[in-house]
């Protein structure tokens, strides 16, 4: 979802080469060395990652193959190259448990296999690449894969919806991310960066934009508690990122959440209603 996203931005700019996961497996050192020496690239940007977060949970193995070890061959292969590299992370990586929005320096605590997995690919990343910058987004949403804003727009046409009510978020279009993603591969000193739009939200809040902005307004939410979700891994409940490192490197800030969810759903061919 994303890594479309960032070679259709940049591509506009840019030659972009997107590597599949047929073609490219990032578990697989060897095969992602061969991909790197014929196509020589000037920077590699990993949107790669095993993303089911419940799914993480029962396949711990996975995850950690495909977050942590395939960072780290990336990592290793780009500096014996000597190519930057941009590694993509999440708002994952905390436990929530602070009442701000998380900054950049803050200490990551994961509660999940999921976060863990990411986390460990972070550090593997910084560990084997100085040129590196890692680069944390939140509440993603966007065309060609369903979401959380999608699956609201959708089941909010025909039926009552029960929402979380005690998680905050900073989401993230990822046709934006991606304009973000090139301002700071063409100007952004290495190093961790979070990324979103502007505006911080309750999964309540944002699900009642969203139902606003598609005409539903009179859709029924029902909030309930993360406990009475029951899902199996469990999500942080501040998941709020303060893009702090943006603003002291004079890098553009995304546009605020409810104007890209507007985009968005003229996408997803569901007019606005103001």
């Amino acid at each position: 979802m994303l890594a479309r996203a960032i070679a259709e931005v940049l591509g506009e700019r840019h030659e972009i080469l997107c590597a599949s996961h047929k073609d490219a497996d990032i578990t697989d050192e060897r095969a992602m060395r061969r991909v790197l020496e014929q196509t020589q690239p000037q920077a590699v940007v990993n949107a790669a990652a095993f993303t089911d977060v419940d799914a993480c949970e029962t396949q711990q193995d996975l995850a950690f193959r495909v977050n942590a070890e395939g960072p780290r061959n990336l990592a290793t292969i780009c500096a014996d190259m000597d190519i930057p590299l941009m590694h993509i992370s999440t708002d994952y990586v905390f436990d929530g448990e602070k009442d701000e929005p998380y900054v950049e320096e803050d200490e990551p605590r994961p509660l999940s296999i999921y976060g863990r997995s990411k986390l460990i690919g972070e550090r593997e990343v910084q560990k084997h690449l100085a040129r590196s910058w890692i680069v944390r987004v939140c509440g993603v949403f966007g065309p060609y894969r369903s979401n959380f804003v999608s699956l609201v727009a959708e089941m909010g046409k025909e039926k009552p919806l029960r929402i979380v009510r005690d998680q905050r978020l900073a989401p993230t279009y990822t046709f934006d991310a991606a304009a973000g993603i090139g301002e700071i591969l063409r100007r952004g000193p290495f190093g961790i960066y979070h990324l979103t739009n502007q505006g911080f939200t309750t999964r309540i809040e944002f699900t009642k934009e969203i139902l606003r902005q598609a005409g539903y307004e009179d859709t029924p939410v029902t909030p309930i508690s993360s406990a009475e979700a029951n899902r199996p891994a469990p999500r942080p409940r501040n998941s709020q990122l303060e893009n702090a490192r943006m603003k002291r490197e004079g890098l553009p800030l995304l546009p605020a959440w409810p104007d890209a969810v507007a985009r968005y759903l003229v996408q997803l061919r569901i007019e606005p209603r103001n």
